[in-house]
């Protein structure tokens, strides 16, 4: 079975039966005797087990699995499949969990139980076979609820709702270039965070964003806010222009609110960056192992009254750095007893995707899991313009792999 056949047949199948044509040619092609695939939720805490379109059913929430401390953990987080012998009944079986992940975008876990240990050609199948299921998730995804019910593992409210769907499609991404990852806590009564990436041909292009505000006037203010930077992103306008629009936008259709936000642009060609920052707080950069603060000219925030003219600056950042943009819910409350730049520290050798999470993870339990405001990260690792032997497909490759294994998660699962 090739990559190419699998993709072709998922196709022929309507959106809610690709996963069953998957697992079906698994059992044909390995003798497998199960075959499941594990979609991560929202949180990225958990996993949800997808049963064949048939026994799944979207009108009971989703049984979700906790991850900390499971082989699932650590598949998803290395990147890399796990084998092990497991008893069923009187039978014994060998379970393999192999990642299905697009691009630095961990979507879930492909899971079989085999009859035998498989040699090196099956091992190159199940790969193939989990790396063309994340594409046919992805194909699928807008036509069906059946991938959004999965990643519900909790009720979601209305205005968080709208916030997940103000969120790029996929909260990772992997390149050449660059590695980006967000991660988004809602608070009990949400607040108007969001974070957006884009990559051009000559750039990628961050933002994270706070909208004033709670619950579903928040979220609405989040919407005008988000809508106004990507109409002017993808009509080709500069850092500076994006910014103007993002606050006339405000000011004549918020209703005297207001958002605070950064914005950043890349050059994919020479690695020179530009940067605005309406009222945010200051992103951290990590280098060689050390963190600071790095303190850009702030301007006003969108829609606030006052001067309105947005300054694009310059930011140092050189191949190798980390990057975070975060937004003021990672600072308030008792989020002040967690040292951020510690746990950057000791997460440097994880994927932007999982030190994200960590980061995240560290303010909910600080906070005992109930947040006054929306915690949001967008974690960038910059590796440059000459970088070019990196494998996108995962973004599996961690500078050392069993440094990361002892790191871990510091949150316990909700």
């Amino acid at each position: 079975m090739s990559l190419a056949g699998t993709l072709e047949a998922a196709e022929a199948a309507a959106p809610v039966e690709s996963l069953d044509v998957v697992a079906r040619m698994l059992r044909e092609n390995l003798g497998a005797a199960s075959v499941s695939f594990l979609m991560t939720d929202f949180t990225g805490s958990s996993v949800v087990r997808l049963g064949t379109a048939g026994s799944v059913d979207t009108d009971e929430p989703a049984r979700r699995i906790p991850l900390r401390g499971t082989p699932y953990d650590d598949v998803i987080r290395t990147q890399r499949p796990s084998v092990e012998s497991v008893s069923q009944g009187q039978s014994s079986l060998v379970r393999v969990v192999a990642p299905v992940t697009n691009r630095g975008d961990a979507i879930g876990l492909l899971e079989l139980f085999l009859p035998g240990a498989p040699d090196a050609e099956m091992m190159r199948e199940i790969g193939e076979t989990a790396h063309a299921l994340a594409y046919i998730v992805i194909a699928n995804r807008s036509f069906t609820d059946v991938y959004q019910w999965g990643r519900r593992t909790t009720p979601l409210s209305l205005a968080a709702e709208i916030q997940h769907r103000l969120l790029p499609a996929s909260l990772a991404c992997e390149a050449a270039q660059f590695a980006v990852a967000g991660s988004l806590e809602p608070a009990d009564h949400v607040g108007g965070d969001t974070f957006d990436y884009v990559i051009d041909r000559d750039s990628v292009q961050l933002s994270v964003t706070d909208a004033m505000g709670h619950d579903v006037d928040a979220a609405l203010l989040a919407t005008l806010l988000v809508g106004a930077l990507r109409r002017a992103r993808r009509a080709g306008a500069d850092l500076a222009e994006q910014a103007r629009q993002a606050d006339q936008a405000m000011h004549d259709h918020g209703h005297k609110g207001y958002a605070t936000g950064q914005l950043l642009r890349i050059s994919l060609l020479d690695g020179t960056t530009e940067f605005v920052n309406a009222g945010h707080p200051w992103p951290l950069r990590m280098r060689n192992g050390l963190v600071e603060e790095i303190t850009p000219t702030v301007d006003t925030p969108f829609g606030f009254p006052g001067p309105r003219t947005y300054r694009v600056q310059s930011l140092d950042l050189r191949p190798g750095d980390r990057l975070v943009m975060l937004t003021d819910g990672m600072l308030e409350r008792n989020a002040h007893s967690v040292d951020l730049p510690e746990l950057m520290v000791r997460t440097r050798v994880l994927h932007p995707r999982e030190a994200a999470r960590t980061l995240i993870a560290a303010i909910v339990d600080a906070n005992d899991g109930h947040l006054q405001d929306d915690a949001t990260v967008m974690c960038l690792d910059w590796r440059g313009v000459t970088h070019s032997r990196r494998d996108a497909a995962t973004g599996a490759d961690l500078a050392d792999a069993s440094r990361a294994s002892r790191t871990g998660r510091t949150r316990a699962a909700p």
